[in-house]
């Protein structure tokens, strides 16, 4: 393995158009502090990049709905944003934004240079474009019905319901968000990404070269490369972002895929600029590792369109590995800030004052590094109550305690050691590596786990040795004992910093400790006989139940009112004729069986009894319906609609369903039993 001189360790550039939660941190920020954590602690050069994402359509959704400018929009979440980072301790070298004139110069320049060097495609294409409004649409502000599922509120690039990604005119009668009228398709001109002439190229990189990135980054990398890739477009039309710096370009503005990346770099550039130091090392030397950490999501862009663009412009080094994680649930549902199902950072600190530690290591435990993982508020209680405080702080006040009431809070000089002390310390002396090793290969769980069964040593040690029944009995083996403890804990504090570190902090404090590094852990003699220790303090304390019953309560609350505020009943269509009503034919039916459809979340293939024969349809209802719940339903089904293939499968025909308040979709069924096959009028 390639020992690197400097290393940079970037982070997804989360959107400035709302705050912080839980799912982030678990999922980017968290295993990357550890990371920069420990190569600092290494002695390593690293230069830790963080920043906002102000540009892109959510900004302008969210300015549009606030009815301010998207740059005070991005003013506001930029310093929500930026002061959670700071109270959970992610010690950023630099946490920059993209809409500085710095940034918008660093992606303009990249861009000209790709388009001097002739790599772009320049194409004319039909977009949807609103004339009331005077403008072409992004695909978030067009909606309409999703041809795969009939999903009447699907997305220009998706739909929702079924899953399906899509192209704007994919959609049957599509509506602009911004009027509510049919839009038209006018030509228009836009530079494209040839990524399909770099597939070789990245084929032999990623799948030759870096078979040792995580099965889920690698899996995902060979599933893009095997379908083929395709010219994608790096400009759009909008008038809030970075302006295409060319002639005859007017209104004109870099896609987001494309200058979000590339804030890494003009962040760097903000880093020297602050501290007068050249930022070229950190990019563009081959002795630099680049790390980039994301969220799965983001894989795509990292591993292959940004890499593309580096390696199209050539004087830039390539990421070295991009450690993605999976997605962090939440009481087993899906985060989601639109339902407010979350669990937000700066909410979190007013009712948890001085616990960043414990959600840094309940979210490291439950990190979700190769499938999504889980956060549930009695998990949380239960490591703080039964980890943290139980055998962690146990173990460390004990010891405290122990050395300021025989002596007087100075470190006792060892005697002679006894088996148990000499295995104690080899084992001492194993488990930086052992952490080392894990985090080296981003396993944070485990090397958090190994992290916990150092302490949970010393908790053992010290219980099984009994200080206080020999204290007067046998005095220098008691001294050997509060020794062994006293060096455990101030390895604790050094290994427990990248994961932990105002623990640390305060850990280093109490046994007035100097600042040490990696390279000292595991030794026995880091404290000297006679150095003076403080006062014992708790470094945890008890969460009890009514804490987690607020937080539940919260949580529920928070969601209901939500979806109160933004309960938007639908307008009703245009009207229709009686004989086109007439056309519709419904009819009573009974599921008798039910399936999921494979390698899909939504869809369940339902066969269903229509009183004159089975009838198969595919339904959009998986994630609100176990196959087992729904059959012996009666439903109504709307019995002519053409039929259609999903996912292989023939659908003939459509149950109905109704939205509640939830967001669940229930069964439109009659209220008393009819036979299968009866009309509904």
């Amino acid at each position: 393995m390639k020992n690197f001189e400097r290393y940079t360790v970037t982070t997804a550039l989360p959107y400035a158009n709302g705050p912080i939660h839980i799912g982030h941190l678990a999922g980017v920020y968290v295993p990357a502090d550890i990371y920069v954590r420990y190569l600092r602690l290494k002695d390593k050069d690293v230069l830790f990049i963080g920043g906002s994402d102000e540009h892109g359509v959510p900004i302008t959704i969210k300015a549009r709905k606030e009815n301010v400018t998207p740059q005070d929009i991005v003013n506001k979440y930029h310093a929500i944003i930026k002061k959670s980072f700071q109270d959970f301790g992610i010690t950023f070298d630099i946490y920059s934004r993209t809409s500085m004139e710095l940034h918008h110069r660093t992606a303009s320049e990249i861009f000209k240079t790709l388009h001097d060097k002739g790599e772009f495609i320049e194409k004319t294409t039909h977009q949807y474009y609103d004339e009331e409004a005077s403008q072409f649409l992004a695909d978030r502000y067009i909606t309409g019905t999703c041809p795969h599922c009939s999903y009447e509120k699907a997305y220009g690039d998706q739909c929702e319901n079924c899953g399906t990604s899509l192209n704007a005119t994919d959609l049957i009668n599509p509506q602009s968000v911004l009027s509510g009228n049919t839009p038209i398709l006018k030509e228009t001109k836009h530079w494209f990404l040839p990524l399909d002439k770099y597939e070789p190229w990245l084929k032999k990189w990623i799948l030759e070269t870096h078979k040792e990135w995580k099965p889920n980054v690698y899996g995902q990398c060979k599933s893009w490369l095997t379908q083929g890739l395709q010219p994608r477009a790096v400009t759009r039309d909008l008038d809030w972002g970075v302006k295409v710096p060319l002639d005859g370009a007017d209104e004109k503005v870099l896609y987001v895929w494309f200058d979000a990346p590339i804030g890494y770099i003009s962040a760097a550039k903000h880093w020297a600029q602050e501290n007068k130091k050249d930022w070229t090392p950190y990019w563009k030397d081959k002795n630099t590792k680049l790390v980039h950490f994301i969220g799965k999501d983001n894989i795509v862009f990292h591993c292959i369109i940004f890499p593309s663009i580096l390696h199209a412009e050539g004087s830039y080094i390539l990421p070295e590995n991009v450690p993605a994680n999976e997605f962090l649930n939440l009481e087993n549902d899906k985060i989601s800030t639109s339902r407010n199902w979350a669990v937000w950072l700066h909410e979190y600190l007013k009712d948890f004052p001085d616990k960043q530690d414990v959600l840094r290591y309940v979210l490291t435990a439950n990190c979700p590094e190769t499938k999504d993982n889980d956060f549930t508020w009695k998990d949380f209680q239960t490591k703080n109550n039964s980890e943290l405080l139980a055998i962690f702080g146990n173990f460390v006040n004990r010891t405290i305690v122990l050395t300021n009431k025989y002596y007087e809070g100075k470190v006792p000089a060892p005697g002679d050691l006894c088996q148990l002390d000499k295995e104690t310390l080899k084992a001492l002396e194993d488990y930086p590596d052992k952490i080392s090793l894990h985090i080296a290969n981003y396993k944070f769980r485990e090397a958090l786990s190994e992290m916990m069964n150092l302490a949970r040593m010393g908790n053992k040690y010290l219980t099984e040795s009994e200080p206080w029944k020999i204290f007067k009995t046998a005095p220098d083996k008691v001294r050997t004992i509060i020794n062994i403890s006293l060096q455990i804990c101030a390895n604790l504090s050094i290994v427990a910093e990248p994961f932990i570190p105002f623990t640390a902090a305060k850990m280093k404090r109490i046994l007035n400790l100097p600042d040490l590094n990696w390279q000292q852990a595991g030794k026995p003699d880091l404290l000297s006989p006679g150095q003076t220790i403080s006062e014992p303090e708790h470094l945890f304390e008890k969460i009890e139940d009514a804490a987690i019953e607020h937080q539940m309560a919260k949580l529920h609350d928070a969601k209901s009112a939500n979806e109160q505020n933004n309960r938007v009943v639908e307008p009703v269509k245009a009207d229709i004729s009686f004989d086109d009503f007439q056309k519709v034919d419904l009819r009573a039916a009974t599921i008798i069986e039910a399936e999921k459809v494979p390698k899909t979340k939504k869809l369940l293939k339902l066969t269903l009894d229509t009183g004159t024969g089975k009838r198969t349809v595919v339904s959009g209802i998986a994630e609100h319906y176990k196959p087992e719940e729904v059959v012996g339903k009666s439903v109504c089904l709307v019995a002519n609609l053409a039929p259609k293939e999903l996912r292989g499968i023939k659908s003939h025909g459509m149950v109905l369903m109704a939205e509640d308040v939830d967001g669940k979709l229930v069964f439109v069924s009659p209220a008393h039993m009819i036979s299968n096959g009866m009309t509904i009028k």
